[in-house]
């Protein structure tokens, strides 16, 4: 249960008025949330502890304790269980912090009832992560290693290849061989798909390492086809676990067997043309298999193209393998290096999002300029790796995020505002090539911040324009700006002025001028959601370029903006406001 934005069934028990309140609020904002009733609050409770994903229980935590103790389970299949007391000042994640996602439907609760939420799980409290947290099947003695982890005792890391792993503390040593010739020596965390010997200091970290590619004959049974994938996997001494999808050709992708065997493993079922098949090299191509779907190998070709279509990163582990009615054949896919580029926001914590803060805390290298680390070392994690540098280093930025990423880490690269909006996502996807996975992760720009600020001021539609002729030559951007004026967009400036550039301004104010009444309204928001911050509206015969600098954003309306009680606003256009 990790999103209340999901359709998950959460289940609401109150025994007060109050609580009821805070109930109905919870249950108005999540339609899958609803107030669970019984005969008492106990019934009430172990009702929505049998039949809801996870519980949010408006109770006295002792209460809740001795109702669910006789009913604790297994923490990968109990509900997870909120408390929030009478008040609405705390939301104690109480069961199923990690697995059950506990800890996070306290921070939503609390967020939406504006209680602090309370998480006592060891690794959050410390700000380490949590070894059921990282998003692949952990096994093994996870309580001891995490234990072990927290403590500052010595735990080997034993990977057979180089996975993105998020920062782990100094007492865990990587070592980088195969993790089943290791001898038990101490605490070991693996990282491996390959079956391995368990102990009480053993955990294993399972990677989605392995394609299983899956043929078959029309009407397979699913029974069929889970009995073969299980025995050719434990024959070769691989784990389900580290299964990351099926794959087969695309006349298989409504084969309900195929598809019920990828629903109970939990992974997707990838299929592909057979014209993309026929292309990869097999060992063991079939004729009989070509007249009857167009591609010599599904099988085996298919786990080789694996879910990105790439066959370079792959080995083919279990040739392919037949029953009656269905064909197996196991590879395994290099792992790939994950490179994040995440936008700050204009620097306000609170504009943050909350997905940046968790890719910053998914991120074993965060690279930035130096003033933008600034404002983030907080959120990193122990052992995370910084490297910053300061202005003008943008290429070297990019170039030091895609190197580490490419060596298969995984690696945040931040900037200010949006990192796609002249920021740090172009020049570092210049260089980013199929080797590595990236992922976006927008944030609130500087002009929409501004914006706010000056009021609605884009409205309607507007052209961001930055006026640095570092990179772009002046004449290339007065051609711009001169379109912009023609088309009446709203205008931003990005860059718009610094010592060194002290006149591109006022000439693009004149163009502007030429094209719009002088009476525009225009505004200049300087370190816009930081300190110093600073609003200044004028207009476009009036607005002083001396008030602007390399911190500020200009904005200037079209012929349609207007001061409404001293905010602008560009007129949406709709309908029924004539």
């Amino acid at each position: 249960m990790n999103d209340p934005s999901t359709p998950t069934r959460i289940g609401l028990v109150a025994a007060t008025a109050a609580g009821r309140r805070h109930a109905h609020t919870v249950a108005a904002a999540w339609p899958h949330a609803r107030l669970v009733e019984g005969e008492s609050v106990a019934d009430a409770l172990r009702t929505a502890w049998t039949r809801c994903d996870a519980v949010v229980a408006f109770l006295a935590t002792g209460a809740v304790v001795r109702i669910l103790a006789p009913l604790l389970g297994d923490k990968r299949t109990d509900p997870a269980v909120v408390v929030v007391d009478e008040a609405a000042r705390h939301a104690v994640a109480l069961l199923g912090g990690h697995a059950g996602g506990g800890n996070d439907l306290a921070e939503r609760v609390g967020a939406l009832l504006d209680a602090r939420p309370v998480v006592t799980t060891a690794t959050d409290a410390v700000g380490l992560p949590g070894l059921d947290t990282l998003g692949w099947p952990v096994q093994g003695a996870v309580a001891a290693v995490s234990r072990a982890i927290l403590d500052g005792e010595p735990v080997r890391l034993i990977t057979d290849a180089d996975w993105p792993l998020p920062a782990l503390p100094p007492n865990v040593h990587p070592e980088t061989t195969a993790a089943d010739e290791v001898a038990d020596a101490g605490y070991r965390l693996l990282v491996t798909d390959r079956l391995v010997p368990l102990d009480g200091r053993t955990a294993v970290l399972r990677p989605p390492s392995l394609v299983a590619g899956v043929g078959a004959s029309r009407g397979v049974p699913a029974a069929e086809v889970a009995e073969l994938l299980h025995r050719v996997l434990a024959e070769a001494g691989l784990s389900p676990a580290s299964l990351r999808c099926l794959a087969s050709a695309d006349v298989k992708a409504d084969e309900a067997g195929i598809l019920s065997t990828a629903d109970a493993l939990g992974v997707p079922l990838v299929t592909w043309p057979a014209t993309d098949l026929a292309a990869v090299d097999v060992p063991h191509p079939s004729e009989v298999v070509r007249a009857a779907v167009g591609t010599p190998s599904v099988a085996e070709a298919a786990a080789l193209l694996g879910p990105a279509g790439r066959t370079d990163d792959a080995a083919l582990l279990v040739p392919k393998t037949a029953s009656a009615m269905a064909t197996v054949a196991v590879a395994r896919h290099a792992p790939r290096g994950r490179l994040a580029v995440v936008g700050l926001g204009p620097g306000a914590a609170d504009l943050r999002t909350p997905r940046a803060v968790a890719e910053l805390r998914r991120a074993a290298v965060v690279v930035g300029l130096d003033q933008y680390l600034d404002q983030v070392r907080d959120l990193l994690r122990p052992g995370t790796r910084v490297l910053s540098s300061g202005l003008g280093a943008e290429e070297a930025r990019a170039r030091a995020a895609v190197a580490e990423a490419t060596a298969g880490r995984a690696v945040a690269l931040v900037g200010s505002g949006d990192a796609g909006v002249y920021a740090m996502a172009s020049p570092a996807l210049e260089y980013a090539d199929e080797r590595i996975d990236v992922v976006g992760v927008p944030g609130v720009t500087a002009a929409l911040a501004a914006g706010a600020l000056l009021g609605a001021p884009l409205g309607h539609d507007h052209a961001y324009l930055s006026l640095s002729d570092l990179h772009t030559p002046w004449e290339v951007i007065e051609r711009r700006v001169t379109a912009a004026a023609q088309g009446d967009f709203v205008t931003i400036f990005y860059n718009p002025r610094s010592r060194a550039r002290d006149w591109q301004l006022g000439k693009a104010l004149g163009i502007l001028a030429a094209h719009r009444p002088p009476d525009t309204p225009a505004g200049v928001v300087r370190n816009a959601s930081r300190p110093g911050e600073r609003v200044h509206l004028a207009t476009l015969a009036t607005l002083d370029p001396a008030v602007v600098d390399m911190y500020s954003v200009v904005v200037v309306g079209s012929s349609d903006t207007r001061l409404v009680a001293g905010r602008m606003v560009t007129p949406r256009g709709y309908r029924w406001r004539s």
